[in-house]
């Protein structure tokens, strides 16, 4: 496939073996089994990949399978209130919430305006990028939505947790514990240790549309499904 080809069409159910070698692409199933194509990206060492996902450079029509698969597993725990986190989450966030048939969502930044209040933010700092910390905020006039309300925290990817883990602090201080964490892709397990050490409960609140392990190189120059599922990196 062109790179451009990538999260373009969604694909009637088993049209791609999830066992076995994969080339350069990684087929995810989707919660009615129909599947999308995802680019394998080699990681610094040659030697591992991940599956990628890019949300905002997906079709409208892949966008939305995963709006409706992500709301399928959101719903049943009866969300009033969808927090999205930046920045490719916020896409997430924003479409999940339409489908639930809300009237808006809550988009966190990094970005901070005037009269935000550095009380309500928190570190975050991407393990791709250490040196390059941020802040995670909250506009402060949100603050009487998120009083007494079902929170969902909505993330496109979570690989490590950090950004979800970040995300989980800045609610905290807003006197707010979501009731469940969402995402379209959970890329490898890594995240499950970090959410733990915020607290045992946030591993069970997750939900997402789709899975993705590390992958491993072959002596034939093709990928396969690691058991080293535990290494990721990412949000």
């Amino acid at each position: 496939m062109l790179p451009h080809e990538f999260w373009q069409q969604v694909y009637p159910p088993a049209s791609f073996q999830l066992e076995g070698r994969h080339n350069d692409r990684f087929p995810a199933t989707l919660r009615d089994g129909r599947q999308i194509l995802l680019p394998i990206r080699p990681l610094p060492d040659g030697k591992r990949a991940l599956a990628s996902l890019i949300i905002n450079q997906a079709s409208f029509a892949v966008q939305e399978a995963i709006a409706e698969g992500l709301a399928a597993e959101l719903s049943p725990l009866g969300p009033e209130l969808i927090v999205g986190l930046p920045t490719l989450g916020l896409t997430v966030a924003s479409a999940v919430a339409r489908k639930l048939g809300h009237a808006r969502y809550i988009p966190l930044g990094t970005s901070r305006k005037f009269w935000y209040d550095d009380d309500l933010s928190v570190p975050l700092s991407s393990i791709t990028s250490p040196s390059h910390s941020k802040r995670l905020y909250v506009d402060p006039r949100m603050l009487p939505l998120l009083e007494n309300s079902r929170v969902a925290l909505v993330d496109d990817v979570t690989s490590s947790g950090v950004s979800m883990a970040a995300g989980i602090a800045l609610l905290a201080a807003c006197g707010v514990e979501p009731v469940a964490l969402g995402v379209a892709m959970l890329q490898t397990e890594r995240w499950k240790s970090r959410l733990t050490a915020v607290g045992e409960r946030w591993p069970e609140r997750m939900r997402a549309v789709f899975k993705t392990p590390t992958l491993v190189l072959q002596s034939d120059a093709t990928w396969a499904v690691s058991n080293d599922l535990d290494f990721g990196q990412g949000q």
